[in-house]
């Protein structure tokens, strides 16, 4: 089993190298050229590059990606073109993002664009930071998901 990262803004990357080494699993974070990094992974995590271009990163993970994979993003429009390959997505929250709820999320996003769009003038805040805590609850939810899903 192969655990695909959205590499150019997951807050969890350590939490899923830990949970890779613990399950011996391969790691393949993908990411722009625009989020280099320099940091050393250990030796079962591959480091993808693609071009900075709109969408280049999801569509090398679609590409990519194979039955029963486990892909990390937040990117719910990633998420929707990866689920017809049998794909596991799994959002930073350690939520399963599946066909029965990939429509209630691609509406929430869509509303929300359309909020932050409607008060650009405003500075509307982000998702807040993740905890400790949060991050522990991700590793916990992910080796869930890793036992499984591997057999």
């Amino acid at each position: 089993m192969n655990i695909i990262v959205d590499g150019d803004a997951c807050p969890v990357i350590s939490e899923v190298i830990d949970c890779a080494q613990y399950r011996n699993c391969v790691v393949t974070i993908v990411r722009s050229y625009h989020h280099y990094t320099t940091s050393e992974y250990p030796s079962f995590v591959t480091m993808k590059y693609v071009d900075d271009g709109p969408d280049a990163v999801d569509f090398e993970i679609v590409k990519n990606s194979l039955m029963h994979d486990i892909v990390i993003t937040q990117d719910y429009g990633l998420a929707s073109l990866l689920l017809n390959k049998n794909v596991i997505v799994v959002h930073h929250t350690g939520l399963i993002i599946d066909h029965d709820n990939i429509d209630r999320l691609l509406i929430q996003r869509y509303e929300s664009a359309k909020i932050r769009r409607q008060h650009q003038k405003s500075r509307i805040k982000g998702p807040k930071k993740l905890t400790t805590q949060d991050k522990n609850m991700f590793k916990k939810k992910l080796l869930q998901i890793i036992e499984r899903y591997e057999h």
